[in-house]
């Protein structure tokens, strides 16, 4: 059963990841918290420690948002290699919801607090290696059921898969055109079915 503090911090959450992703940590002030939530500053303050804090779960209330929503496609497909391009359809497919959040949240946060925030850069790190961990395991079941070629090296390739998408997503937010997107998905569907797929 949820608190009232619970579902107020789920609130603060829901309106102030957005203006985080979109303006960054620096570039996100107190009256735009306010503002977004309806609340004063107090009650913000009630609830978080402070600005760092709320950045902090923001960026991860972000993640978790596209993470959540990538995890439910890959449940319903069988192989691995489904499941890696089901990856890469999700990114050719959504890049408005991209645009609505303001970008990727590792990509923007990972570049905003490199230098200014060493405890956000940290969780950027930290989810960088879950995801690129997570596209290992897919690979690494897909070598074991036969489905992915033997021999190939998993961490190089999640690694890859990885750096394909975020350069892509990271051009196609710049110059505000997807078809960057698209052109690199379609590399990475390439790279999946000639030299991953069995």
């Amino acid at each position: 059963m949820t608190t009232k503090s619970d579902r107020t911090k789920q609130f603060i959450l829901e309106k102030v990841a957005p203006v985080f992703n979109k303006n960054g940590y620096v570039g996100t002030s107190m009256s735009d918290i306010t503002e977004a939530t309806g609340l004063t500053k107090g009650a913000i303050y009630g609830n978080f420690k402070n600005k760092e804090e709320l950045a902090y779960y923001s960026f991860y209330y972000n993640v978790s948002y596209v993470l959540k929503k990538i995890g439910d496609i890959i449940e319903t497909k069988g192989s691995s290699i489904n499941q890696l391009m089901a990856i890469s359809d999700f990114y050719k497919n959504h890049y408005l919801t991209r645009i609505e959040l303001g970008g990727c949240p590792v990509l923007n946060v990972g570049i905003d607090a490199n230098n200014t925030n060493p405890k956000l850069y940290k969780a950027v790190k930290q989810v960088i290696i879950k995801i690129q961990e997570s596209i290992f395991l897919i690979i690494e079941e897909g070598i074991e059921r036969k489905e992915i070629k033997k021999g190939i090296n998993p961490k190089e390739y999640a690694s890859l898969i990885f750096s394909l998408i975020e350069g892509g997503v990271f051009t196609a937010m710049t110059m505000k055109d997807n078809s960057y997107l698209t052109n690199m998905m379609n590399h990475l569907d390439k790279v999946i079915q000639e030299d991953l797929k069995n």
